[in-house]
């Protein structure tokens, strides 16, 4: 740990105020002199809880893309279309932006996100001081970068509303949206239950 860290140096962040003090009694039973929650210098269990939401996650990727996100009903039939097939049909029909946006945000995004999650999990675990900065831009940018992996689920929302509209066409969510949805819901989860001050518990000087 930082001689000079706020752990170090006895300070306490509260997890549901965000408040910064100095308990009288550095245990288990201090509390916020704000809002009386417990106060901890690292969540707890933070590693155990990411590494299984993160494993839950890693299984649900699969149905989520090897399923059916959509089905489409009309007088000429019935379809039903994987995340990937709707980015395929995207790209044969001309709209190669809206394919590459589609392809980006609901199979590279999540992919990236879970593997870079088990990166920082594994340099915490093993308490690697290996540029802490660059982890910790990392863990932001995986925060910032999640609200776009909910865009098929966005899309086939809208897409029921609008066409349930029509007598002639249905649209409803196939099981892979379910998966899918998990998916990204518990890597959400997963990117909270981590606590990146652990990125700068192995650092040993002001250099690092």
């Amino acid at each position: 740990m930082h001689p000079h860290s706020a752990a170090a140096l006895g300070l306490y962040a509260c997890h549901t105020c965000a408040l910064v003090s100095q308990p009288h009694a550095a245990n288990e039973s201090a509390h916020c002199p704000r809002c009386g929650s417990v106060l901890h210098q690292r969540k707890p269990d933070s590693i155990g809880r990411t590494w299984a939401l993160l494993i839950t996650a890693f299984i649900l990727i699969i149905p989520a893309n090897m399923l059916p996100i959509m089905e489409t009903g009309s007088l000429f039939g019935s379809q039903r279309d994987t995340i990937m097939s709707g980015v395929l049909y995207l790209w044969s029909s001309g709209s190669w932006a809206l394919a590459l946006l589609v392809f980006f945000a609901s199979v590279v995004v999540p992919i990236a996100k879970l593997i870079a999650l088990a990166y920082l999990l594994h340099s915490v675990q093993r308490q690697s001081p290996h540029k802490p900065q660059q982890r910790t831009k990392l863990y932001h940018w995986l925060k910032f970068i999640g609200r776009w992996s909910m865009l098929d689920i966005y899309v086939v929302t809208l897409l029921v509303a609008l066409v349930q509209l029509q007598s002639l066409a249905s649209i409803k969510a196939a099981p892979g949206a379910i998966a899918f949805g998990a998916v990204v819901v518990i890597t959400m989860f997963a990117s909270m239950t981590f606590d990146p001050r652990m990125i700068w518990d192995s650092t040993k000087d002001n250099n690092d």
